[in-house]
């Protein structure tokens, strides 16, 4: 990589950056570091007995049976079989199931591609053993190796020895760091890779730069570290809202009056300012920086957000400065004690349990190839002399005395049995959980393991955050990658079928248009629930679905429910007949078909053909109605033709009455009209 020209914002930034970063390392590097110490204590060979403890026991033997390791196991697979999902719901209650059901097939598909879970895995595992972990979200292209690939698509990456790398400002409080303002992510280089790497050398640092490193030491003999620095500021800046003909509405911003003309365009078409205000927005930029300068400037964050997510085993705050312990920090000493104990009790039965003899020299010497020789010949007696004394008569006869075997001591007996109600109340006794006994009901076993689960219940809930706060850092981040117009993404439904999904797609409902998958409008909030596992569940339904079986008459219902049945169980050589279940379910009606099958289904109706008993039904019924419209137009035919005889009578029966009047009515007598007399004109003059 190219060195990067130092600006003097560039200078005063990196400043800034280290000097933060050594007050965090000082306050946060000793909970950190047993954090650190505790994962190691769970996981490696040897570290229990790291210590004093170790140093007493440096001759002797020094076992170590490492029930931390098997607990915090089971934790860990607890979360594996119940994982956390994420939901995306209304912030307000107006319905919006379309595009909240786009943004969870979405962040599906990603965290597929990506392998999400086994990160997720990694930084839970790591919190529930030390305390601390975290994972990273980030945008890379779709096609790597394509130079002219411009998409990118959201990734889900791990971040190792989270507790020992990262670190949030020290004012953040929440457990999700939202109200973080700044994140270092370490890096540590060999230096001969960080030569290659930035084309710079630790030895050349100027000497001045050492003066506010502080605590942390960013260079040493062997190693480098170069931090990802994530810094969050506030962008303040006016809105400005134009108002048009036809009560048309346009917002611009400072930026956009800055542009030449823009103004005089607004107000060459009628536009002209209402109101302003001000606002403002959150910036995250992400930087590399060394001990000495900063290597690069990564850019803008999509989405205004810090993309690390932190998951806490336990936090808890003291004197106000934070601190995350784990499962293993309480458990530690119970388990040093069982394994002194345990070797302590093996050094012990090592020695012989068998009594020896124990004879002078003068009474073996004659004899001594004899017992040598016993362990192997298995002599039935051995002989030895007696002792005599120096007038030569026998002063003694047979061995001066025996050796005695070692014995446990009863305090070390107790002591074991405490130790080991010790670990079983700190740790959980799993082995309970796990048993098959017979005789006890199942409420009883159930009541066994729901208090087994209470103990990982904690782990799970703060999962169940870090899950929601990776949520919402997707989909801030989504909303400005994927909101690219006619843009199509692979997304995954609950089953875990893939769908293909056109961004910004213009449609048309309820007769007016509308934009379908439009992300830059998701404004959602999220629900993280742990729970089964999707395998899971389908087990848990398929033996519902037994039970309803058993359970019903009904030959429609069975059907369904085998159906049902069929679709959610797993197995090789069992996708097609999941496929044929899930067609036959759509086609009884009793499953919703999804845009993809509905399209498919109204093609199949409108190119499939009827067969014989169809077609003669469909020509009767044609027929039938025929002769409906044609009795229809008889029947108005007749009626017309009846109200025309009808209007000839009446018109027949008038003149006839008529008549009839002219004959019996007498004329009228004539009466001579008098004219009225006439104005007498004025002579002309």
């Amino acid at each position: 990589m190219p060195a990067m020209r130092q600006t003097q914002a560039l200078i005063d930034l990196h400043r800034e950056a280290v000097a933060e970063m050594s007050d965090i390392w000082e306050v946060q590097e000793p909970i950190r570091r047993e954090c650190f110490e505790d994962r190691r204590f769970c996981d490696e060979r040897g570290a229990q007995w790291d210590g004093s403890l170790g140093e007493q026991f440096a001759n002797k033997p020094r076992f170590e049976v490492n029930k931390v390791h098997l607990a915090c196991q089971r934790l860990v697979n607890e979360y594996r079989n119940n994982p956390v999902d994420a939901d995306f719901v209304s912030k307000d209650g107006v319905e919006a199931d379309d595009l909240a059901e786009t943004c969870d097939m979405l962040m599906r598909a990603d965290e597929q591609d990506s392998g999400a879970e086994d990160v997720k895995v990694n930084a839970v595992q790591e919190a529930i053993k030390g305390g601390f972990g975290a994972w990273r979200l980030c945008a890379d292209y779709e096609d790597e190796d394509d130079p002219s690939e411009e998409r990118q698509r959201i990734k889900f990456e791990s971040i190792n020895d989270a507790d020992l790398t990262v670190f949030f400002d020290l004012d953040a409080k929440r457990q999700d760091k939202a109200d973080a303002r700044r994140c270092f992510v370490l890096v540590p280089y060999t230096v001969g890779r960080y030569k290659d790497e930035f084309d710079d050398n630790p030895v050349d640092w100027p000497v001045d730069t050492r003066g506010y490193w502080g605590s942390f030491t960013w260079a040493t003999a062997d190693c480098v570290y170069v931090a990802e620095y994530y810094r969050k500021t506030e962008r303040k800046y006016w809105e400005y809202t134009y108002t048009g003909p036809l009560e048309s509405v346009e917002i611009v911003t400072d930026a956009d009056l800055e542009e030449e003309g823009f103004e005089d365009s607004l107000k060459s078409r009628g536009f002209t300012l209402s109101s302003r205000r001000r606002v403002s927005d959150k910036v995250v930029r992400k930087y590399i920086l060394s001990g000495s300068k900063v290597l690069e400037d990564c850019g803008e964050i999509p989405g205004g957000v810090i993309p690390i997510i932190p998951v806490y085993g336990k936090q808890l705050f003291l004197n106000g400065v934070e601190h995350c312990i784990g499962h293993v920090r309480n458990a530690k000493d119970p388990q040093r004690l069982a394994n002194m104990q345990r070797s302590k009790l093996a050094e012990i039965s090592a020695f012989s349990s068998v009594e020896k003899p124990i004879f002078s020299a003068e009474q073996v010497m004659v004899h001594q190839q004899l017992w040598a020789d016993d362990d192997v010949e298995d002599y039935r007696f051995l002989l030895a002399e007696p002792l005599r004394n120096p007038d030569g008569t026998i002063a003694h006869i047979g061995p001066l005395g025996y050796t005695k075997p070692p014995m446990v001591p009863p305090a070390l007996a107790a002591l074991m049995q405490v130790t080991e109600q010790d670990l079983n109340d700190v740790l959980g006794n799993q082995q309970n959980g796990e048993k098959i006994v017979s005789n006890i009901s199942g409420k009883a076993v159930e009541l066994v393991q729901d208090k087994l689960d209470m103990q990982a219940f904690i782990y799970v809930s703060n999962a169940s955050k870090a899950e929601k706060r990776s949520a919402e850092v997707w989909l801030s981040m989504a909303k400005v990658l994927y909101s690219v117009k006619g843009r199509k993404m692979r997304g995954m439904d609950k089953a875990g079928q893939p769908q293909v999904l056109e961004m910004q797609q213009p449609n048309m409902k309820n007769g007016a248009q509308t934009v379908e998958n439009d992300l830059s409008k998701a404004k959602f909030n999220v629900v993280a629930v742990p729970g089964p596992s999707s395998s899971t569940r389908r087990k848990g339904m398929v033996q519902s679905l037994v039970s309803a079986i058993m359970a019903t008459q009904d030959p429609q219902t069975r059907t369904v429910l085998e159906s049902l049945m069929l679709m959610n169980m797993e197995g090789e050589g069992m996708t097609d007949v999941n496929a044929w279940s899930r067609k036959r379910l759509v086609a009884m009606g009793a499953i919703k078909p999804t845009d993809e099958e509905q399209k498919q289904m109204d093609e199949a109706k409108a190119s499939e053909k009827p067969d014989a008993n169809q077609q003669y039904l469909q020509a009767a019924a044609e027929e039938a109605a025929a002769k409906a419209v044609k009795a229809a137009a008889d029947t108005d035919l007749t009626k017309a033709k009846t109200l025309e005889t009808l209007s000839n009578i009446e018109n027949s029966n008038n003149e006839q009455t008529l008549q009839l009047l002219d004959r019996i009515t007498p004329e009228a007598p004539q009466v001579d009209v008098i004219q009225a007399p006439q104005t007498p004109q004025s002579p002309t003059m």
